[in-house]
């Protein structure tokens, strides 16, 4: 189809020199990342942070509101505005805004009447004429143009977040970029135009579906109810209320937006490579005209009062039982949260907290954790405990009062505290090689009016705490009378309500407009990234030990961190005993030392181990403080080696096998992942996979502990990424990790096997929900070639994986069809299996009957526009040319691309065939191989709520039950 430039192409000179200006900023003395601050003159917050392992760089725009200052009457605005912030401004998202103008300004009328009809006839006429009149306007809109703009420039992970105090807009882009995005997000900021309403707004009662859906949810609002009762923490959430959603006021959301949406309310937040005096200027030539707000102000709440009995409340739904319980504390600006994120780690860091060394390593329950919800006007130390079979919820509470209540005793080793600083130390730096981490904190500090200084010296002051400062602070404030309590219990959720979908009529899609601004991004200039493939022959040292061990071997020469991994080649496939064995070692100790002084032993020389079963491979991996890698290895060994099991300990870990499992069948994702196991594999697949429960409490403990200590003598690869030279690696692994002169030969994997889809079929499970879970599945049992991998990787971009694909459009953007939409061409992991599409929705229960026909439409026949494809294939050019493998991703991706194998990147090979690829070759691949192709459907859901005659014409309709999909 020919692309129409609408009008004429806009002129812009994207790479106009800024005139010279001397820009201050501020930066903190001894801050790791180097940030700069800056504020423009209007009010503007911009912080950046130099990265340069690749070039790109993470560019989130963070607004100081969220559903905090959701007005009462209509909770849920903040998020609701988040979502519209994608539709377009007067220059993208439409053909001609002048046209388009008065048919948004009357679809903004009647949804104001709308909102005060009561009677459910005279709603129905009037949601009625709103659709009708939203056709008119849809004539003049180009859907999820922002996302095409963002595609052009080649961003990845184009998204957004509200939460209580902030809505955050997140891009990773392209070095080379920054003038198109920072032109592009100033007028979106500036210039925001509400458009397709009506159906974004069922992609947010879709949201809302799958939150009411979440037992963990309502636990989480039930718990800040309790904690601030009459403060909009506890009093709404963050998507709103059912009744608000079905009547949105348009008016509402332009005043929150012209209120809070301020230069003075914004800011900018970049990490990565770049550079920050050519970039501050940019960002002021888009930015710099922004009007700040002259009366910002946001709503104050009275101090909520002292806490100073316990509370507590319940919550019933479909999964399993837990306890939940808080302590409220000051705002995350305090230097009380200092403390408070210490005192979190030494409850609970996953090896020497209280909670893990006295109740998880003990299997007195199922898990417990410990978190820190540090909101802008108050924080909350919130812990969680799962119960273990037939225990009480009453009594798991107790157990882990009772470990709190030791930090005020004093009762803990002297070594927890400076363990706990050593191991946030090396998480923070490790931290740092993320941008999105480095981006989060300066969101975090501004959102939360932190001074830079109290975010990046954090580390130092903490270093000046003492056991006598955490004595002091848990008798001050976590006392046995100050704290609320939820109780998550099994039962039937009175309280969910059906969202009645409206008739909607599908807005068109439009593909073949394309505004002069996204024309003028799209043919904007840029100094190109070159791409770079990695040459494993150079990157990597291979070879053997003096002791007969394969080795791949990388030097790490940024900083002192290592990651060590003896790696076998089988799995549980194999023998599935050795997942059980792995898990199991968590929880004995050796001859001389117990699980808990052993965990205590890794987290005091700051490194960590763990013992990984996957379906083809073993692996077992050391990580962090080079310089304690050898003590480390030494510990490692004697664990794997010496470890003692007993009866008792196996008869309890036993016990929290059959919890798990039963658990797992009361959780919606848990059942679609085990449906999905059995529509591609059938019995034999990874969910059902296991030992029965009464088959392993007759095992010997010591002799499946024994199949660990015998994993020495059979055939592995050491693989080592850190800054020991080779020399010194070898002689600590020869010295340590013993084997004989002659490994044997590991057991040999028995693969589970896709199932081909010779004709169409459908596969049910039961979930009562709200919603369902489909997947549609197709494996014609055709074998991988690298010559079809670029048209492959091309169709994805252009038909099912991100926001500017034709599913996300069709099912989204057009319909309000749901939430959650994508589809996947999927290429295997190993050579020889077989490649297999699929296709995946949520979406609300009376919507099936749409979805299936949808995709069935798209599969059949793809939608083709040239301009949509130009987009996925320039978007694909960028992304690969400003991609990275660096560090100990250089050995994964070697591995895996060994597994296909290759011995070089076949992205090297799709970006060679890009500038041939045509959309006619993406057409004819997908006519080849989707569009008459038959279908496995797999359909987690309610049969009550289903039209199963539907699914009956489809192809013959296989009903599973739970206990078929888990095995047990």
């Amino acid at each position: 189809m020919r692309r129409k430039t609408i009008l004429f192409t806009l002129t812009l000179a994207l790479t106009a020199s800024v005139s010279a200006k001397d820009y201050h900023f501020t930066t903190v003395k001894g801050d790791a990342m180097q940030t700069r601050i800056y504020t423009l003159d209007n009010g503007l917050k911009v912080y950046m942070s130099v990265n340069k392992e690749k070039p790109r760089l993470q560019a989130n725009i963070a607004v100081r509101t969220g559903s905090r200052n959701d007005p009462a009457e209509t909770t849920g605005l903040a998020h609701y505005l988040e979502h519209l912030m994608f539709k377009g401004t007067q220059q993208f998202g439409t053909t001609d805004y002048a046209k388009e103008k008065p048919y948004l300004d009357d679809i903004e009328r009647r949804y104001e009447h709308y909102r005060t009809l009561t009677d459910p006839t005279m709603r129905k006429q009037a949601y009625h004429e709103i659709d009708s009149v939203s056709q008119l306007a849809a004539q003049y809109n180009i859907p999820n143009e922002y996302d095409k703009l963002m595609a052009s420039i080649g961003s990845e992970g184009s998204n957004a977040y509200t939460s209580n105090d902030v809505t955050c807009y997140v891009e990773n882009i392209p070095s080379n970029e920054i003038e198109n995005w920072a032109r592009i997000q100033a007028d979106r900021f500036r210039n925001m135009i509400i458009r397709g309403f009506h159906t974004e707004l069922e992609a947010v009662y879709e949201e809302k579906n799958i939150s009411m859906g979440s037992d963990g949810t309502k636990e989480y609002a039930a718990l800040w109810k309790l904690l601030t009762p009459t403060h909009p923490y506890g009093t709404q959430t963050t998507i709103g209320e059912q009744e608000h959603l079905k009547n949105p006021s348009i008016v509402n959301i332009k005043n929150y937006f012209h209120r809070y949406y301020v230069p003075n309310n914004v800011a900018i937040a970049l990490a990565g490579d770049f550079d920050p005096d050519a970039t501050i200027a940019v960002i002021d030539k888009y930015f710099g005209t922004w009007k700040a707000g002259k009366q910002l102000t946001r709503p104050e709440f009275p101090a909520q009062k002292a806490i100073t009995m316990p509370r507590d409340t319940s919550v019933v739904g479909q999964d399993a039982e837990n306890v939940m319980m808080g302590w409220r504390f000051k705002g995350a600006n305090q230097l009380q949260n200092d403390t408070l994120d210490i005192v979190r780690r030494m409850l609970s860091n996953g090896k020497a907290g209280l909670l893990d060394i006295n109740i998880d390593q003990q299997m007195k329950a199922m898990e417990t954790g410990a978190f820190l919800d540090d909101l802008h006007d108050y924080s909350a130390l919130i812990i969680e405990g799962v119960p273990a079979h037939g225990q009480k919820l009453e009594d798991l509470r107790s157990l882990i009062l009772a470990e709190i209540s030791k930090l005020g005793r004093g009762e803990f080793s002297d070594d927890l505290l400076p363990a706990v600083l050593a191991n946030k130390k090396l998480q923070y730096f490790r931290s740092l090689d993320n941008n999105r981490s480095r981006v989060q904190m300066m969101v975090d500090a501004f959102i939360n009016d932190k001074k830079w200084a109290a975010t990046a010296l954090q580390i130092d002051r903490q270093s000046r705490i003492t056991k006598q400062d955490i004595i002091g602070f848990a008798r001050r404030h976590l006392r046995m009378d100050n704290f609320v309590c939820v109780y998550k219990r099994m039962g039937t959720d009175s309280t969910l309500k059906k969202i009645e979908k409206p008739i909607i009529t599908p807005i068109p899609a439009n593909r073949e407009f394309e505004s002069p601004f996204l024309n003028a991004i799209r043919m904007a200039k840029t100094k190109p990234i070159r791409p770079v493939f990695v040459d494993y022959n150079k990157e990597l040292a291979q070879g053997k030990l003096s002791s007969g061990l394969p080795y791949i071997y990388k030097r790490n020469t940024d900083d002192g961190l290592f990651n060590l991994v003896f790696r076998y080649d089988f799995g549980s496939t194999a023998d599935n005993r050795y997942g059980y064995a792995a898990d199991y070692l968590n929880y004995i100790g050796t001859r001389d030392m117990t699980i808990s002084q052993i965990k205590q032993a890794f987290y005091k020389l700051a490194c960590s181990y763990s013992v990984n079963v996957g379906e083809r491979n073993i692996s077992i991996f050391l990580s962090g403080l080079n310089e304690n890698m050898p003590e480390a290895l030494q510990l490692l060994e004697k664990v794997l080696h010496q470890s003692k099991a007993d009866n008792d300990s196996w008869s309890r870990y036993c016990d929290l096998t059959k919890k798990s499992r039963a658990d797992a069948k009361t959780d919606q994702k848990a059942n679609f992942n085990a449906l999905w196991d059995y529509a591609v594999y059938g019995k034999y697949n990874p969910t059902r996979n296991i030992i029965a429960t009464q088959a392993l409490r007759s095992m010997d403990p010591q002799q499946l502990i024994s199949l660990l200590d015998k994993l020495n003598g059979l055939k592995h690869t050491v693989l080592y990424y850190g800054p020991s030279d080779l020399k010194t690696l070898e002689a600590v692994i020869v010295s340590t990790h013993k084997t004989p002169q002659k490994l044997a030969a590991g057991p040999v994997n028995k693969l589970y096997e896709p199932q081909n889809t010779d004709n169409n079929e459908v596969l049910i499970a039961p979930y009562d929900a709200k919603n369902i879970y489909m997947r549609q599945y197709n494996n014609r049992g055709g074998g991988w070639s690298l010559a079809r991998t670029p048209v492959e990787t091309l169709f994805n971009q252009y038909f099912g994986g991100g926001m500017n694909s034709v599913v996300f459009q069709e099912l989204r953007e057009t319909r309000g069809l749901a939430y959650n939409a994508y589809a996947v061409y999927k290429r295997p992991e190993y050579k020889g299996e077989s490649e297999s599409f699929f296709t995946h929705i949520i979406s609300q229960n009376d919507k099936m009957n749409d979805c299936i026909k949808v995709f069935h439409e798209i599969l059949v026949s793809m939608p083709q526009n040239q301009a949509a494809f130009d987009l996925a294939k320039q978007s694909l050019r960028k992304s690969i040319q400003s991609s990275r493998t660096t560090k100990f991703g250089v050995i994964q991706r070697y591995l895996s691309l060994r597994q296909l194998g290759l011995n070089h990147d076949y992205m090297q090979d799709v970006y060679a065939a890009l500038p041939r690829l045509t959309l006619k070759d993406i057409v004819n691949f997908a006519n080849r191989n989707i569009a008459q192709e038959s279908f496995r459907y797999a359909v987690l859901g309610d049969e009550k709520n289903l039209d199963m005659t539907l699914l009956e014409q489809i192809g013959p309709v296989q009903r599973l039950t739970t206990e078929d999909i888990f095995g047990y």
